[in-house]
C-alpha cells in the first residue's frame, strides 16, 4: 500500500524554525549548557519555511457595491504582504512567543513574524555594502 507523504503547510505571517539544539557559547568563550540556554528569554535556530505574510486588503474591493452584483463576478484574490524571512536564514527570536511541535520525529518551532528580533542571511557582505552597524 503507498504511503501518503505529508507536509506541514506555514499559514500567516508564521515561520517554521528548526531549533539549535545543544550547547552555546558566550561571547567570551564561555560554553552554555542547554538547561543555562532554556532561561533565556531569546532563542535562535535555522527557517526551515516561512508562510505566505500579513493578509492585505486592496482598498478598492471595499468600496465595491454588493447590492449590485452579477453573476460573472469574481471573488477578490488573496493578497499578502511577504516577510522578511527566508529559507536557510538564522533568526533570534522570543522564546516565550514559539510553539514547539514535534513532526516526523523531528523538532520543530511556530514563531510569529512579530517574535523575530534579527535575522542572519548568508551573502550577504557588509564591507561593501556601506553599513557598519549601529553608530551608536
Amino acid at each position: 500500500m503507498p504511503r501518503l507523504k505529508k507536509q506541514l503547510i506555514v499559514v500567516g505571517d508564521r515561520l517554521l524554525i528548526r531549533p539549535e539544539e545543544g550547547e552555546e557559547s558566550t561571547n567570551a568563550g564561555l560554553i552554555l549548557p542547554q538547561t543555562a540556554v532554556a532561561a533565556r528569554q531569546a532563542r535562535g535556530g535555522w527557517v526551515v519555511s516561512v508562510g505566505p505574510g500579513v493578509p492585505v486588503i486592496n482598498p478598492m474591493e471595499m468600496m465595491d457595491e454588493h447590492w449590485g452584483e452579477s453573476e460573472d463576478r469574481r471573488e477578490p484574490q488573496p493578497r499578502f504582504m511577504p516577510l522578511q524571512a527566508q529559507e536557510g536564514d538564522y533568526a533570534l527570536f522570543l522564546h516565550k512567543a514559539a510553539v514547539e511541535i514535534t513532526f516526523e520525529k523531528k523538532s520543530y518551532l511556530i514563531v510569529p513574524n512579530s517574535a523575530v528580533l534579527v535575522l542572519m542571511r548568508e551573502g550577504f557582505d557588509t564591507e561593501h555594502a556601506g553599513w557598519e552597524g549601529n553608530s551608536n
